[in-house]
């Protein structure tokens, strides 16, 4: 009877080893990662390495840079200390809506600057991911809205390199236009006065940037 039992505990035992040695699934980071060629703008604590310029608030709450409006809905702006002038720019983030708010790059100055915007414009009609350029309004647009999350986590893939800049919004190309308004800059993130906009909050998780 004992030997005839054998067997079987044998199979257990060894269907229990293996399940103990099986290799354990990955787990997902809460930040996502900006790649090996990338490096991180953004420490997740602080604002180390950023400016603020104009009335709107900025800081650093759950390991995101959250921006809103100043006190009576005044703008403003946060840019990186350090210039870029050619590179490829990953950025996520959501908003609270209605918003119009955007990712600076290039930015010399307000008549020198392009921005990747994040709005809901009308006339013309414009949407996240339309590229904006100081002077000369859009440059480019995007009209689908299905590329839009509204409500979770977007990425923008911006790349610029001479004249020529790309732009992706979640995976999809929305952006690929010549201008050479700007050939450097800072990086940065707007908040846009109104009061249409006093319960707009943007939220960044994630900045990385490779020079080319």
């Amino acid at each position: 009877m004992e030997h005839r039992c054998l067997p079987l505990i044998l199979a257990v035992v060894l269907l229990s080893i293996s399940g103990i040695c099986a290799p354990l699934e990955a787990v997902p980071s809460d930040r996502p990662s900006v790649g090996k060629s990338f490096t991180s703008l953004f420490n997740g604590k602080d604002l180390t390495g950023w400016k603020a310029e104009g009335g709107a608030r900025w800081q650093v709450k759950d390991g995101l840079i959250v921006g809103r409006q100043g006190p009576n809905n005044e703008a403003g702006d946060l840019f990186s200390k350090k210039t870029f002038k050619d590179f490829e720019l990953k950025v996520t983030f959501k908003v609270i809506w209605p918003a119009n708010t955007g990712v600076w790059y290039r930015y010399q100055s307000a008549k020198q600057a392009f921005q990747a915007d994040i709005l809901e414009y009308q006339d013309p009609f414009a949407l996240t991911g339309s590229l904006y350029c100081t002077g000369k309004m859009f440059l480019e647009v995007n009209t689908d809205d299905a590329l839009v999350n509204r409500d979770g986590w977007n990425k923008f893939v911006i790349r610029v390199e001479g004249d020529r800049h790309q732009v992706f919004l979640n995976g999809r190309q929305v952006v690929d236009v010549r201008d050479s308004t700007s050939g450097h800059g800072c990086i940065g993130f707007q908040i846009h006065a109104g009061d249409q906009f006093e319960k707009m909050r943007i939220f960044i998780r994630q900045v990385g940037i490779r020079e080319l």
